[in-house]
């Protein structure tokens, strides 16, 4: 802004240099007035962005995309059901797992192989069927379940408790069957071995 002086030295006259000076307060600054135009300029490219999308709807046919929602909705719904088959699957598999470390499988994929799973169910958390099969299975094919009580190479202890004893180094020689077998019927000795 220029001052009166300033105006008069560039050549107005003093009733000049004070109009210049009244209307300086009405004046809008370029920089304020390029913003304004730009926002302007921001909203007439809004609008036809916005027709140009009114357009594009008015071209929808609804009926094809009722038909997309509905088969979302059949896709979404089939998912479900096969999540929740893959849960109850889970949850089956690890209740038979469970019993048949329980039942003193040693091996329980091979036991799994010898049931008719089709014949066992989960009712809560108990498996219905299975006890008649595992009785019949024991019965038939006991090789595939660990006998109660030690058997086999370990010696009785010689202080009379009734617990047998079995040196670590004993138990360094004994094969991978024998320390499973002391393993699954004698925990407590097993672990002070391993210690």
């Amino acid at each position: 802004m220029f001052t009166k002086e300033q105006l008069v030295e560039m050549g107005l006259t003093d009733e000049q240099a004070d109009k210049v000076i009244e209307g300086y307060g009405q004046m809008i600054p370029k920089s304020r007035l390029d913003t304004k135009i730009q926002e302007v300029n921001d909203l007439k490219g809004q609008l036809a962005d916005r027709d140009t999308q009114l357009e594009a709807l008015k071209k929808v046919d609804v009926k094809a995309l009722q038909t997309t929602i509905t088969d979302l909705q059949t896709a979404n719904e089939t998912a479900k059901a096969e999540y929740e088959a893959q849960l109850k699957q889970r949850d089956f598999d690890h209740a038979l797992d469970g019993a048949l470390r329980d039942a003193k499988a040693r091996n329980i994929k091979g036991v799994r192989a010898n049931l008719d799973l089709d014949a066992i169910k989960l009712d809560g958390d108990k498996l219905l069927g299975l006890d008649e099969q595992l009785t019949a299975l024991k019965a038939s094919d006991d090789y595939l379940f660990v006998k109660d009580g030690l058997r086999g190479q370990t010696p009785p202890n010689p202080d009379g408790g009734g617990k047998p004893a079995i040196t670590k180094e004993q138990f360094a020689a004994m094969n991978i069957v024998e320390k499973t077998e002391l393993y699954n019927t004698n925990y407590e000795l097993y672990k002070s071995l391993t210690e």
